[in-house]
């Protein structure tokens, strides 16, 4: 038997095999908020625009709102047969109501029905993603307000640089955090077209109103290219690649929770309900959360990179290449919002060792920059010079195994006769810290002001 909603172009149904690499039910049943909703507003188009009367309008909505119920009620049958979300809400329908559900699909084509309804759940996980990021960043914020004053270690090439405060440390992640939600909002205000009577790819000649439809989806104007309407996956490209690089964000962070709750650094310990135990080493806390969260984003690239190498190669308009498109995203959202929810969760549970930080941070000569800078303006010696001057004192230190605030002022004479008692006050961390006042600076009433900055644009 053929397939009852696609007409008498064809004798026979279609072999088992061609059934089960065709439909997408499996999956796109989670578009059926989006597939109502885009159903609800064409139905309401076509009766202002006369095509459709208004008893059949109202059967139609009222139907549509019963499957949504039936849906999310979990009574709803879905069948592999009718393929797709839309072909089992229509067919549903029809049941429920009779012959007017026939009407509904008048002045539309699957093509146009799915890139909506695609545009739409995108369009939400954008919302939640730049929610869950602003979440994460206020996390992050309340942190660092009480880490502001506290020292660890700056890193270049994972070795000691300079000591910095852990809370401007943690506001770096906010940051790039805030970059992350600039471009969802970057993404989301290009995604905002309605493709929605595009129909199959040339347009439709009955009268339709494609800025009703687009204004009663929450789009800001209908698209302008009926070929490209239907045929775009770019929004969701786009959003994937923003959700790869939030996730690069995250993946970072995570290596650095694994890092500094090792029992080398001891940096930070991540609570019980972010750790999991050994099955043979009872004196184990792994940090499974962290690293879950460092291995999304392989799932995340996967799917931009999958989604990318489908669409190169498609000659406009449609094809059916496009139904791989929603496999790959709906994973990779779910993968994302996860990681943004339990990154979430850790940064609130972390217990920071502040005296092992500032221990740390002491080691490696960490303040030998405040060393040449003071050489610099005090004695006004040229950087290079003062540069060259501390390495050598760096390596008195180094022999005599103390840091260079243990060498005494006869000890940094042998090394530079220009050297007097008033470097002792610049070699600490603490004060090496509260000097780096320019802006984005790591000093501590800096950390400050940019935590007032970020609760005033979280709210």
């Amino acid at each position: 038997m053929s397939n009852r909603m696609w007409g008498g172009r064809f004798a026979s149904g279609p072999d088992a095999i061609m059934e089960a690499i065709n439909a997408s039910i499996d999956f796109d049943r989670r578009l059926y908020a989006q597939d109502i909703a885009g159903s609800i507003a064409h139905a309401t188009m076509l009766a202002e625009q006369g095509i459709l009367t208004i008893p059949d309008k109202d059967a139609i909505v009222k139907g549509l709102e019963t499957i949504k119920g039936e849906i999310e009620a979990g009574t709803f049958t879905f069948s592999r047969a009718l393929e797709d979300i839309h072909m089992n809400v229509e067919a549903r329908l029809k049941e429920i109501i009779g012959e007017p559900a026939g009407r509904l699909h008048t002045a539309r084509s699957r093509n146009d029905q799915v890139a909506t309804d695609f545009r739409l759940f995108v369009r939400d996980g954008i919302d939640r993603f730049i929610a869950g990021i602003a979440a994460l960043q206020m996390a992050l914020v309340v942190r660092a307000e009480d880490e502001a004053d506290t020292i660890l270690p700056g890193f270049t090439h994972l070795q000691n640089a300079q000591p910095v405060s852990l809370g401007h440390h943690l506001l770096a992640y906010v940051e790039m955090l805030g970059r992350d939600a600039g471009r969802f909002a970057d993404a989301r205000r290009r995604l905002n077209e309605s493709p929605l009577g595009a129909a199959a790819l040339a347009g439709t000649p009955w009268p339709i109103d494609r800025d009703m439809t687009a204004r009663a989806l929450g789009f800001d104007r209908p698209s302008a290219n009926s070929l490209d309407a239907v045929s775009d996956r770019d929004f969701v490209l786009e959003t994937l690649a923003a959700a790869s690089i939030c996730a690069m964000h995250l993946s970072r962070m995570a290596e650095e929770l694994v890092i500094w709750s090792s029992s080398q650094f001891g940096f930070v310990r991540l609570s019980d309900r972010f750790s999991t135990g050994s099955s043979i080493m009872p004196q184990k806390r792994n940090p499974d959360a962290a690293e879950l969260v460092r291995a999304k984003i392989g799932r995340i690239v996967g799917a931009l990179n999958a989604l990318i190498l489908v669409m190169k190669g498609l000659p406009l308009a449609y094809a059916k290449d496009t139904q791989e498109d929603k496999e790959v995203t709906f994973d990779a959202f779910d993968a994302l919002e996860l990681s943004l929810a339990a990154m979430t969760g850790m940064v609130g549970d972390l217990v920071f060792d502040r005296a092992r930080m500032r221990a740390s941070a002491d080691a490696g000569f960490s303040t030998a920059t405040d060393l040449a800078d003071w050489l610099v303006r005090e004695a006004g010696i040229p950087f290079r010079e003062a540069h060259h001057i501390t390495g050598r004192a760096v390596a008195l230190a180094e022999a005599r195994g103390c840091g260079l605030d243990g060498l005494t002022i006869e000890d940094f004479k042998t090394v530079d006769a220009r050297i007097d008692s008033r470097v002792h006050k610049v070699l600490s961390v603490e004060a090496s810290v509260k000097s780096r006042r320019s802006y984005g600076g790591t000093a501590p009433d800096n950390v400050r002001t940019q935590v007032a900055r970020w609760k005033g644009l979280l709210g």
